[in-house]
């Protein structure tokens, strides 16, 4: 029985000792005011506070989602950022994919919205998108972040507003139409909405202010742990496929690599029977294995150390 207590009391002293080493989990300062696509956003009313720190404090605590999305942020915004300034969209709509897919390009919503943009197979298609059982160019980077532009444009010249845009993208244009006609107001933040698109405005706001200074939310990278570029070339394909596995094998890749850099290819063959042009990226074989020489830091701010 002696040995059973101090067994006990043992033990209770190592949990009590391990407590107290633990570092403490603390809340994040809220800003009083912050900014999207160019609009000053005051944070001083209690509700734009509150809503705010909730989305940044699960941001923040999140913690191996966040880190994988600074790492993915450095891989995908170099290929954003270009579209979006040549659509004449605002910079601050990259954050939009990040609490879209979290930079997944294979992510597959409930409703199958897909895409670093989760587009609905419809409304890619409405933007130019083609979307089959062969190709479904949701899954590629550049012609769905043009299609994404489209939309965006589209609700732009409807509300002159980028948040009330952003705020669509979620809701549609149809409820956000309906419900700023009816409680006649003019900012998506101060619209009732369903739980979903409430947040979605505050997520959009928290993810800018953490991809802009991780280190200010305590995450620390370091130059290595950064995913390199790997480049490719481009190789036009104008005819039908019978079979991708051995084109890909014919152009010294396998199939598995084929569809990383092309995921937009859905079948195992393309029909193409038109005649249609696609080019497909064949990643470059020097570039397979990891080499930290060949990791091109996007944001300078997100090398902590």
């Amino acid at each position: 029985m002696r040995n059973k207590f101090g067994i006990l009391f043992f033990l209770c002293g190592c949990f009590f000792q391990s407590a107290l080493s633990i570092e403490p989990i603390t809340s994040f300062a809220i800003p009083t005011k912050t900014s999207f696509a160019g609009q000053s956003i005051s944070l001083e009313r209690y509700d734009m506070r509150e809503r705010f720190d909730r989305e940044q404090t699960i941001i923040a605590y999140n913690h191996s989602t966040s880190l994988i999305l600074i790492k993915r942020a450095n891989r995908f915004f170099p290929m954003i950022e270009p579209i979006l300034k040549e659509n004449g969209i605002p910079d601050d709509f990259k954050y939009l994919a990040v609490i879209e897919s979290n930079l997944d390009l294979k992510v597959v919503s409930p409703a199958t919205a897909a895409g670093l943009w989760q587009l609905m197979p419809k409304t890619a298609q409405q933007f130019g998108l083609e979307v089959t059982d062969e190709i479904d160019e949701r899954y590629h980077v550049e012609r769905s972040t043009v299609a994404a532009c489209k939309y965006f444009k589209s609700a732009f010249a409807k509300y002159k507003n980028w948040l009330l845009v952003a705020a669509s993208y979620n809701a549609g244009m149809g409820r956000i139409s309906e419900e700023k006609e009816q409680q006649q107001v003019e900012e998506a933040f101060d619209l009732y909405l369903n739980p979903e698109t409430s947040r979605y405005i505050f997520r959009l706001l928290t993810m800018k202010q953490f991809l802009e200074s991780p280190k200010a939310f305590g995450y620390m990278l370091d130059r290595n742990q950064f995913y390199q570029t790997i480049r490719t070339k481009d190789v036009t394909i104008k005819g039908p496929i019978t079979d991708w596995n051995a084109w890909a094998s014919q152009n010294g890749i396998s199939y598995a690599q084929l569809k990383d850099f092309n995921f937009w290819l859905r079948s195992r063959q393309l029909t193409n029977k038109t005649g249609k042009e696609y080019i497909i990226k064949v990643p470059e074989k020097a570039d397979l294995n990891f080499d930290e020489s060949k990791i091109r830091i996007h944001n300078p701010m997100w090398v902590t150390f």
